[in-house]
């Protein structure tokens, strides 16, 4: 399973919030690019960044630190937040994202995410399913929808995605808990490579989502928090 640590940029700034409310926005780093030379250095590969500002403007915002990120390092980027258009995925990827999650263009556009998919491939394009209550989410978690997260899994499935990160808002940024149930259901229904997101609190959590089938695990607040350590990445990695 790969472990993929989260650096969410508001302002240029390294921050997290909980459930997605940006209320309650606390800043860890001024500068993300040093963030994320430290998990680097501790075994990394993977990096899941997300442009919060662009979440809620519903454009990209934040590609400088993108740029930095995959300039100064050697981490693969899956970059989300703020996609809504075919220039946004272009400077995207123009600015080093090995991948894109799609997450509210998925759910409101999809003509527009299905021809991304075909235009760079199921390698390059994941599907951010966001959910409360099993009801996907959008624009920054700010909006709730009524379709069902395993419907919407299952219907692109049929469609050609092969990843999809799931994160379950209730779960994000409480140090609770992976959403096992859930994860466990999306598993057994589906082939897709399931990237679980929200809630990851210790490595017992990782060790569980590992042994469900998980083919990655996002981890973000726990490692801000100290809970999981840099000297328990580097043994993880």
């Amino acid at each position: 399973m790969r472990i993929i640590p989260s650096i969410d940029i508001i302002n240029g700034k390294c921050v997290r919030l909980t459930k997605g409310d940006y209320g309650t926005q606390k800043i860890y780093s001024e500068s993300p690019l040093d963030v994320a030379k430290e998990f680097e250095a501790n075994g990394i590969q993977f990096l899941h960044l997300v442009d919060l500002d662009g979440a809620r403007s519903k454009h990209i915002v934040n590609c400088k630190v993108l740029y930095q990120i995959t300039s100064f390092t050697k981490l693969k980027v899956d970059f989300g937040g703020g996609l809504k258009s075919d220039m946004d995925i272009k400077i995207a990827f123009e600015n080093g994202a090995s991948q894109i999650t799609g997450g509210s263009i998925a759910a409101t556009n999809p003509i527009l995410f299905l021809a991304w998919l075909k235009t760079y491939g199921a390698d390059k394009i994941i599907l951010g399913a966001d959910c409360n209550n099993r009801k996907i989410a959008t624009q920054g978690w700010l909006n709730d929808s009524e379709l069902d997260v395993l419907e919407l899994i299952s219907d692109y499935e049929s469609k050609g995605v092969k990843y999809v990160i799931c994160t379950d808002i209730s779960k994000d940024g409480m140090l609770q808990g992976a959403s096992e149930e859930l994860y466990d259901e999306i598993i057994k229904k589906s082939n897709v490579n399931l990237i679980a997101s929200g809630g990851v609190s210790c490595v017992d959590d990782l060790i569980k989502l590992k042994e469900m089938g998980c083919e990655g695990a996002i981890i973000g607040k726990a490692i801000y928090e100290n809970r999981i350590t840099l000297k328990d990445l580097r043994e993880l990695c």
